[in-house]
């Protein structure tokens, strides 16, 4: 079974960048697709990029954001530049299993969930 780990949340300034890595083990990241999703305090789990042989983003952070694997390390990233404070969430990757890549039904595998919050 495929278990992951996300890291590297915190508090971050507006304007400001961070990197979040996941972890994954049990399973080779090159012989995936993934996908991340943020879920904001009261508001449903949304879909944020996707990585198969291209990526998709949202549209709220298609142009900052940047997802990747790092099959080096077998972890899956996402950069984040130019944050708002509307990108305070609770960050989640997971595994993809097939059909829509931007509903959480395609996913069949998640990490536990790591908090960024950007505020001055």
């Amino acid at each position: 079974q495929v278990q992951l780990r996300e890291s590297g949340g915190g508090l971050v300034r507006p304007g400001g960048y961070l990197t979040l890595p996941c972890a994954v083990s049990g399973g080779v990241t090159g012989n995936f697709d993934w996908g991340w999703f943020r879920q904001a305090s009261g508001k449903e789990r949304e879909f944020v990029a996707h990585r198969s042989w291209t990526t998709y983003y949202s549209d709220s952070v298609k142009g900052r954001f940047t997802i990747s694997r790092d099959n080096a390390k077998n972890r899956v990233l996402l950069h984040k530049i130019s944050l708002k404070p509307e990108n305070t969430a609770n960050y989640y990757c997971a595994k993809y299993k097939g059909r829509l890549y931007s509903k959480t039904s395609a996913y069949d595998e998640w990490g536990q969930g790591n908090q960024v919050t950007v505020s001055p």
